[in-house]
């Protein structure tokens, strides 16, 4: 089994499975993109998830703007499915925060956290305010509430504000928030990123931790899990169009090197 911790009140195992690949978020190239949302059906993301908990893992993440993605969610939900959603919240299809999260509450989720991206927005126009507004709002569904966040900075900043149950740091400053802006991945944040979650005594979930794809996985769990808080977890995407048995491959590599 897949050693768990207890985060915000549940128990969690240590590897999450994340669904940018279900949605066409490769960080790659739109003709990855495009491979990606094109093997990712709704049926086979049910699939993915079946295996997952079969493997071990008992948590997934998901965003709730990829149409196709949410519709998984909702009727894997209503059909009993076992593992816990952690919601990752945006604005881009839905312009009001209380609705979104009020839609992520009323379809199951056991957590939820703040896209990066408004995250960052957040920390560059110091508007703490209305940080505080949608974590009061989350909590007051009974959710606890996480800011995500591609700048480390950021994170420090939301962590001096008390505000947030949780962290979800980025391994990479993929964000707009670093010098020249735009999607790049430059190697020394995942130190700066470890560094802060160090520093941070909230629990923290870990993405992007092989660079999407960039980095060997044995590399990348080995770095993230001994540089990381005992308690922390990792979020990581599994493209079965890749290796179909990608699932049960990271989850024995993850029982291998945490000695499960």
């Amino acid at each position: 089994m897949l050693p768990s911790v207890d985060f915000c009140g549940f128990e969690v195992t240590r590897l999450i499975i994340g669904a940018n690949p279900f949605g066409g978020y490769s960080h790659q190239s739109p003709q990855r993109d495009q491979e990606m949302r094109a093997y990712y059906t709704v049926e086979r993301i049910h699939e993915t998830w079946a295996r997952a908990a079969a493997a071990g893992i008992n948590t997934m993440i998901t965003n709730n703007e990829t149409p196709h993605v949410l519709d998984a969610v909702r009727t894997y939900r209503e059909a009993g499915g076992s593992l816990q959603w952690i919601a990752q919240v945006n604005l881009r299809e839905k312009k009001d925060m209380a609705l979104a999260i009020e839609e992520v509450s009323r379809i199951g989720c056991q957590a939820l956290y703040f896209h990066g991206a408004l995250v960052d927005e957040a920390y560059r126009t110091q508007d703490a305010e209305t940080l505080r507004t949608w974590c009061k709002t989350a909590r007051a569904h009974g959710i606890p509430a996480g800011v995500a966040g591609h700048a480390p900075e950021a994170h420090l900043w939301v962590d001096t504000l008390g505000v947030a149950d949780f962290h979800a740091v980025c391994f990479f400053n993929c964000g707009s928030l670093h010098t020249g802006g735009g999607e790049k991945f430059h190697l020394e944040d995942v130190f700066r990123a470890t560094e802060v979650i160090r520093q941070i005594h909230k629990p923290c979930i870990g993405y992007k931790i092989m660079g999407a794809g960039r980095l060997d996985p044995r590399m990348a769990f080995e770095y993230a899990f001994g540089a990381m808080k005992p308690a922390d977890v990792v979020n990581v995407g599994m493209h079965r169009g890749d290796h179909d048995a990608m699932v049960e491959q990271n989850v024995a590599l993850v029982e291998e090197l945490l000695g499960s």
